[in-house]
C-alpha cells in the first residue's frame, strides 16, 4: 500500500513539475485604416464587376496581422428595383435633436447644420456575407444593411454599412453627430 502511495505521490508531482507555465501575451495593437476608396468614384462605374467591389477595409485576424479584403457586392436587379429609397435618423447630440431624412438608394444628402455629406450605396434587404461576396439571403426584411460613405470637410471619415436592427455594429461615429438607418422604402 506504502509503495501505490509514493507511486500516486510521484505521479502527481512529475505531472506539476512538466508543465510549462505560460505567459500571457499582450496582444498586439494594430492601427486600422479606412480605405481611401470612394463611393462614387466615377472610374467604378464604367465597369459592372467594379462598381460592385468594395474595399471592406481591413481585418483582424487573432494574431494580430492585417489582412485587407475586398468583397464584391452581388444586388439582384429585383431588389434594386424593389427598393429604392432609405429613411435615415441623424441625431445631433449637442441640441439633442433627432432628424429623419428620406434619402435614395445611389443618392447624397447634406446633413443640415454641419459639414457632413452622406453618400449612399448598395441596399441589401436580408444581409449575408460569405468570404467573398456581400449579397442579400432573401428579398425580406430580415437584416436590412445600407451602404454608406460619409465626408467632413472633403474628406471620406466613415465607410462602412448601417444596419437597420443591429445599429450598434459597426456605427457611425462622431463627436456630435449619429447616423443610423429607420426603414427602407419601396
Amino acid at each position: 500500500m506504502k509503495v501505490f502511495v509514493i507511486f500516486l505521490i510521484s505521479i502527481v508531482l512529475f505531472s506539476f513539475a512538466c508543465q510549462k507555465k505560460e505567459e500571457k501575451q499582450p496582444i498586439p495593437q494594430v492601427p486600422i485604416q479606412q480605405s481611401s476608396q470612394n463611393i462614387s468614384n466615377p472610374q467604378e462605374k464604367s465597369s459592372d464587376s467594379q462598381a460592385n467591389k468594395m474595399a471592406e477595409g481591413p481585418m483582424m485576424n487573432p494574431h494580430g496581422n492585417i489582412k485587407k479584403t475586398e468583397k464584391k457586392i452581388e444586388v439582384p436587379d429585383s431588389i434594386k428595383k424593389k427598393w429604392t429609397k432609405a429613411v435615415i435618423v441623424v441625431e445631433d447630440r449637442k441640441s439633442n435633436k433627432k432628424t429623419d431624412y428620406t434619402i435614395s438608394i445611389g443618392g447624397e444628402l447634406k446633413i443640415s447644420g454641419s459639414k457632413l455629406l452622406l453618400k449612399t450605396g448598395e441596399f441589401i434587404p436580408d444581409f449575408k456575407m460569405t468570404e467573398s461576396t456581400i449579397t442579400t439571403a432573401s428579398a425580406e426584411l430580415n437584416n436590412p444593411a445600407l451602404r454608406v460613405e460619409v465626408i467632413e470637410d472633403g474628406k471620406s471619415i466613415f465607410k462602412g454599412w448601417l444596419y437597420l436592427k443591429f445599429p450598434e455594429v459597426h456605427p457611425f461615429e462622431h463627436e456630435q453627430f449619429s447616423i443610423r438607418l429607420k426603414q427602407a422604402l419601396p
